[in-house]
């Protein structure tokens, strides 16, 4: 999807000009009396905010991640083609770390922008429903970086995708599926650490995946600009946003040659002269601060009550920003110390146990085989047996086969 330089100056003054109403949405809906969870139509009340908003029900759409804060934002089209936040939910349980997802078995949940297409659809999830992240994409594959079923689903539990309550991914689905009912062929997911404001930028500045994080923001920026899903590419391994080129782009190979819209470049250019004023501002403020990320399990002990009650599958993880906080940087360093002494300990006890059940399993197998009964000697007439002597008849203990004995 291509913007032209008229298009972006029409949309420039209004993208800048105010910033959306914070809207949450509490689903009401019973789930007892939904028939078909893959047809179910949107409620009433929805569609009349749809309709206040200039929004078609078919209208595309767009999917927002905010980790950090444990939203998720559904934006829809107007009928001006501007899009505008419509409701937002509260991410059930997220698993990992801040950070982008890196291999198979980190628990880490995606960032980055994720193209999802009707065949993402998961209809027959066993968390309810389900949309697939698209994970890994270009940018992930050119960056080794692998793994599987990383979904958007119900039953809030994570193992490294974002679950919701079967309420709210009942609504959320029925978005995506009625945006490709319209017409659109991708809906953009954009999967953030936080929202990529200066003073989340500045508190974030001393992270290891600061780096990636300022990549992702130029795909932010540009949707802050526009309101309009950038168009996105890979090449250099790297993430690239609204270029115009007319060569090809290759996610390992060198970048064509590319420009930005003129009408872009110069509204990025307004946008990031106040982000830079309000990014030093931060800075100072921040001065000799680091921001603690907290650890899963920090953040699930927040919300240990709310699992009272419920199948154990059931697992919401809080929020980041509650069981984070900031830090002198000399205890920074010792708190990392310290997980780094409790994460070895604990894949020490892990290796233990693992060393353990192989061991069990092995006399297990070796008390299966069944041991030979030795033939009794009967005694010769020269040599008369003792009275004292043990019977032929074993007793319970002689019964037992070896393994008993550990």
């Amino acid at each position: 999807m291509r913007l032209s330089n008229l298009a972006l100056l029409s949309l420039m003054a209004a993208a800048l000009a105010g910033c959306n109403e914070t809207l949450e949405s509490v689903s009401t809906v019973d789930l007892s009396k939904v028939k078909n969870k893959v047809t179910e139509p949107l409620s009433q009340p929805m569609l009349a905010k749809m309709r206040s908003k200039s929004m078609d029900q078919f209208s595309p759409i767009v999917l927002r991640i905010f980790k950090e804060e444990g939203v998720l934002e559904v934006w829809k089209a107007r009928t001006d083609n501007r899009f505008e936040k419509l409701t937002e939910y509260k991410i059930c349980a997220w698993s990992g770390r801040l950070g982008p997802k890196v291999k198979e078995g980190d628990r880490q949940a995606p960032e980055g922008f994720y193209n999802l297409t009707p065949a993402h659809l998961n209809p027959n999830s066993k968390y309810y429903l389900a949309i697939n992240t698209g994970f890994p994409n270009k940018y992930d594959a050119a960056n080794k970086r692998y793994g599987t079923n990383l979904m958007i689903h119900g039953a809030c539990s994570s193992s490294g995708c974002y679950s919701m309550t079967d309420e709210q991914v009942l609504e959320i689905y029925a978005f995506a599926r009625d945006a490709f009912k319209g017409g659109q062929k991708t809906v953009q997911l954009q999967a953030f650490p936080f929202r990529m404001t200066a003073e989340n930028m500045a508190r974030h500045a001393h992270s290891e995946n600061i780096d990636f994080w300022k990549m992702l923001k130029v795909g932010y920026d540009n949707f802050e600009v526009t309101k309009r899903p950038p168009e996105v590419n890979v090449c250099e391994k790297r993430y690239v946003f609204n270029q115009q080129s007319n060569g090809a782009f290759n996610p390992i190979g060198a970048c064509p040659a590319m420009s930005t819209p003129p009408a872009l470049q110069a509204a990025l250019s307004a946008y990031n002269r106040t982000y830079d004023v309000a990014y030093e501002k931060a800075m100072r403020k921040f001065d000799g601060m680091v921001w603690y990320d907290p650890s899963e399990a920090e953040r699930k002990a927040l919300v240990a009550k709310q699992r009272k009650g419920r199948e154990l599958a059931y697992a919401p993880t809080g929020s980041a920003l509650e069981a984070g906080k900031l830090m002198k940087l000399s205890d920074y360093q010792e708190r990392l110390k310290e997980n780094e002494a409790r994460t070895a300990a604990a894949a020490i006890s892990r290796q233990t146990a693992a060393a353990t059940a192989v061991a069990a399993e092995k006399l297990e197998k070796t008390a299966s085989i069944p041991v030979p009964k030795p033939n009794p000697v009967k005694p010769t007439a020269e040599v008369a047996a003792p009275a004292e002597a043990p019977t032929v008849a074993a007793t319970d203990d002689a019964k037992k086969p070896f393994w008993k004995f550990w």
